[in-house]
């Protein structure tokens, strides 16, 4: 990277560079983009994305911001890195799904966005599996259910007492082997993140 480029990143003057610089790691080639439409072929979610990643990168790269972080886009990936491994230019596409995510959290705009409950989704996910080492199918859908859809906590009750009588869904959380490690782990993670962070991003 040139002094030119590291300078750049280090005080981000545009939207790419703001978002550039907020990916934890090593650069993630966001700017090396060719438009070639890879990622969103390969995206199993890409019919519920409101933009498909190559079209949010050209937003990013067109100072659209407000436009990006208001996309349920980011909210859709499911981690499973099949863009990453088929893209041509060796983009980060799912770190930067993260980044953008972390972003929209922070300006509030995830609110505005069709997938708004996402976060607390993610966050009542990681909440279980930071406290048991896995998560907990039945708390995590009767808080999600109950806290946004009512309804469908009553809708959703014949489905899960099916999966309680097959032995497929426990009415208790339990802990894995070794919980005290993870935590160990996760915590020391979290630390590198916020070091990451007040670094710009680990560029």
């Amino acid at each position: 990277m040139s002094a030119q480029s590291s300078a750049s990143r280090a005080s981000p003057s545009s939207f790419i560079d703001e978002v550039i610089a907020a990916t934890p790691g090593s650069d993630p080639h966001l700017d090396l983009c060719v438009q070639c439409g890879t990622c969103g072929g390969s995206c199993p979610s890409g019919p519920d994305m409101e933009h498909t990643p190559r079209q949010l990168f050209a937003m990013i790269n067109a100072g659209m911001k407000e436009d990006v972080l208001r996309s349920n886009t980011p909210w859709y990936c499911v981690s499973c890195y099949y863009c990453m491994v088929r893209c041509p230019q060796d983009v980060h596409i799912t770190d930067i799904m993260y980044s953008l995510k972390r972003m929209a959290i922070k300006e509030g705009m995830f609110q505005e966005s069709t997938a708004a409950d996402a976060p607390d989704f993610s966050e009542t996910f990681i909440d279980f599996v930071e406290q048991y080492g896995r998560s907990f199918e039945l708390g995590l859908a009767t808080r999600y259910h109950l806290k946004h859809h009512p309804l469908g906590a009553v809708k959703m009750a014949g489905f899960g007492l099916g999966m309680l009588l097959r032995g497929r869904m426990d009415l208790t959380p339990t802990k894995i082997e070794g919980i005290a490690q993870l935590k160990t782990i996760l915590a020391r993670a979290k630390e590198l993140g916020a070091d990451s962070s007040k670094n710009g991003g680990g560029q």
